[in-house]
């Protein structure tokens, strides 16, 4: 049994759909995910993606596909929730990028809507563990994709997963399904419908642990009361926005940013550096005869 996605009487998305200062962790996360999909783009010659469902990453909602987009990707995104929907549609408007965005009720992730083999990659991030039946969904990925699925999830090998399990979000993991954090059960479910995995590893391996909230928030929950500590993470000087960065806002926040991937981009295994990597993946290539 799934519980409601937010714990909170507000829903910890909604916030973000007007207050675009994600953190710098989640703007971190976002310009390494950017720079993959871009790559997967440009040599799997990809122009029609479908992200589906596109709530799985903290943050603003509904723009991890925007790099595909810029690409020049006839982007298709699909949500469950009609009241995220609408701020996502004015959040495309505002970058100035088409988007197909189709909004289907909670039980239809096991048949969305849409004809067999309509993209060149289906993939999610970080979503299956929100869902009533992730492996429904799986199977509808691998039935909308004529080439690519990729599908990432949390890891729960690195520190910051269980900081956050046992200590200062405990509340939280309730309301997810955490067997779908076993990335070989993802695997396994994948293959079963009928996607060969040609390529997985690890992303997102910056040199902080995973708590998926502002360090203020994690500082407090952690019972440490220190002035100096705070001022680091607080104050008009803490903005970090890659919507600010799309709207050319904060031009240089990337160069900012991307010079703590010394990990993403370190020449090592993928098994060394999940002992530290946020999330895991599996890339797919669906068997089509």
């Amino acid at each position: 049994m799934i519980l409601p996605t937010g714990h909170a009487q507000r829903p910890i998305w909604e916030p973000y759909l007007s207050n675009y200062d994600e953190g710098l962790g989640l703007v971190y996360e976002r310009f390494v995910l950017n720079d993959f999909l871009d790559d997967l783009r440009r040599h799997a010659q990809i122009r029609t993606c479908l992200e589906a469902p596109i709530y799985g990453m903290a943050g603003v909602t509904g723009i991890n596909s925007v790099p595909l987009a810029q690409g020049g990707c006839d982007v298709t995104l699909v949500d469950d929730t009609s009241d995220r929907m609408n701020p996502i549609q004015r959040i495309w408007h505002e970058l100035n990028l088409p988007a197909n965005m189709l909004t289907i009720s909670p039980g239809q992730w096991g048949a969305i809507p849409l004809p067999d083999r309509s993209f060149d990659l289906v993939w999610n991030w970080a979503a299956l563990w929100y869902l009533p039946d992730a492996e429904a969904l799986l199977h509808e990925l691998a039935r909308l994709s004529r080439h690519l699925v990729f599908v990432a999830m949390p890891n729960n090998l690195q520190i910051g997963y269980w900081m956050r399990k046992l200590i200062i979000d405990r509340e939280f993991f309730p309301t997810v399904d955490e067997r779908w954090v076993d990335i070989g059960l993802v695997r396994k479910t994948l293959e079963k419908a009928g996607v060969t995995i040609i390529a997985s590893g690890v992303l997102d391996v910056p040199p902080w642990p995973d708590t998926v909230m502002p360090a203020n928030e994690v500082l407090k929950r952690l019972g440490i009361r220190s002035k100096k500590l705070e001022d680091q993470f607080t104050g008009d000087s803490w903005s970090w926005s890659t919507m600010a960065y799309y709207l050319g806002e904060q031009p240089d926040l990337r160069d900012q940013v991307i010079k703590y991937a010394w990990l993403d981009h370190a020449r090592l295994p993928w098994q060394v550096k999940a002992v530290w990597a946020h999330h895991r993946w599996l890339l797919g290539e669906v068997r089509t005869e």
